[in-house]
């Protein structure tokens, strides 16, 4: 057979592992070349909410790939855009009053940065410094990996990263956070970036609600403006709609994605709070808020998008997400006290923990090989290093679950035994 020639992503190609080829997919499984049914116990990298190929959502892309496909977006506009808009008022923060399109969670985080960045500098005021959490993870591109941990995924672009103000990871006592984070903003910091209560790459790290309230109070307190990056923790993964409500935070800029479009199409928002649009408001030219993309709100990601908030509006969707919730914490719970489990932790739909040492790294050996034990078993399971999680999709049944967590259970006794 012909090597393929494509190149993948977070893949390193010359270890050789086979790349299954998936044909189609239904709910919460893919269904491969070779007749094999794999549970998605991933959402296939966070996306996927309602489960894959939703009808709903198949159906409002269909028609709207009929009607117009593509359209430049700057200085013109479309109705599936002016509609999703409405509706992300409608459900989101009156604060968060304005929405910007762009396409993926890394553009959206790219997008709140220059516009913290524009928001200072239209003010006359130096304010440049950009504050952040240790092992968070932002995204892939110049920005976005600047504002993220530094390590094995960006130590070769170390030079094009700009520098950043870093506060410690809120473990068992906060408080070096606090007093960090203060010292940044009392300092002219101008925002403080961080994911709501779950570090995703970073380990899918968990924190309190509590947390986010203080650190929020903080950046107010010395008008350092929030960013909240939502781009995971959104659209229920948290259990709520998003992780902010927990905490009772409107950020001054959300950036949300993944489940947007129900995981069905790229698509991305950055909210925005009326003082940061004012600052940018002018009939000087210079004041622009100057990015775009070509595909930026596309229409068919709009209906995809439209279709997935209808879902959200007329069906029982929180019902879902805490009868998941459930599930996951008694599965997790049926594996406290295991030899080979350490910090076991569920925030939402959202289910952790490390197998073996709990100090394990990304490049951790036994990565790769739960990832192949898992894919041998027919379930898309992808470890963080030693950290292995469960986010599906929010349609997964008993069964499906139980095979996922049962999968793991064996992992853990192999561990022992080994």
């Amino acid at each position: 057979m012909t090597q393929s020639p494509v190149w993948h992503p977070f893949t390193q190609h010359g270890l050789g592992d086979p790349i299954p080829q998936i044909e189609r997919a239904e709910g919460a499984a893919l269904y491969t070349a070779d007749k094999r049914r794999i549970v998605d116990a991933i959402s296939s990298w966070w996306v996927t909410t309602h489960g894959h190929c939703h009808p709903r959502i198949a159906a409002a892309i269909a028609e709207q790939a009929g009607k117009l496909d593509q359209m430049i977006f700057a200085g013109w506009k479309h109705e599936p855009a002016e509609q999703l808009a409405l509706e992300l008022r409608r459900i989101l923060p009156d604060q968060l009053s304005r929405v910007f399109f762009s396409d993926s969670g890394s553009t959206a985080v790219e997008v709140a940065l220059k516009m913290a960045l524009g928001f200072w500098k239209h003010q006359w005021e130096e304010r440049s410094r950009i504050v952040v959490m240790e092992h968070s993870y932002h995204g892939d591109t110049i920005g976005a990996m600047s504002v993220g941990a530094r390590g094995v995924f960006n130590a070769a672009y170390a030079p094009m990263l700009f520098d950043v103000g870093r506060v410690p990871f809120p473990g068992d006592d906060p408080q070096p956070t606090y007093d960090a984070l203060e010292r940044e903003c009392a300092g002219g910091a101008a925002a403080f970036i961080v994911e709501p209560l779950v570090l995703g790459a970073g380990g899918m790290l968990m924190y309190s609600p509590s947390v986010l309230t203080e650190m929020r109070r903080i950046c107010a307190r010395y008008d350092t403006l929030f960013i909240a990056d939502e781009v995971m923790t959104a659209w229920g993964r948290t259990g709520t709609l998003t992780a902010c409500e927990q905490a009772d935070v409107v950020p001054d800029m959300m950036c949300l994605s993944k489940g947007l479009t129900g995981g069905s199409m790229p698509l991305a928002v950055t909210m925005a709070s009326e003082p940061i649009w004012a600052a940018h408001y002018s009939n000087d030219r210079t004041r622009t808020f100057y990015h775009s993309s070509s595909y930026t709100a596309n229409p068919i990601a709009c209906a995809a998008a439209n279709a997935n908030l209808a879902i959200w509006r007329e069906e029982p969707v929180m019902e879902r997400i805490d009868g998941l919730c459930a599930r996951q914490e008694a599965h997790l719970s049926a594996l406290s006290g295991h030899p080979a489990v350490r910090n076991g932790r569920r925030c939402g739909t959202i289910a952790a923990l490390e197998m073996g040492d709990a100090a394990g790294s990304y490049l951790s050996d036994l990565g790769p090989r739960l990832l192949r034990r898992f894919r041998d078993a027919d379930l898309l399971l992808r470890p963080l290093g030693n950290t292995v999680y469960v986010m599906p999709p929010y349609c997964i049944d008993d069964a499906d679950l139980d095979r996922v967590w049962s999968e793991i259970g064996a992992a853990a006794d192999d561990f022992v035994a080994a």
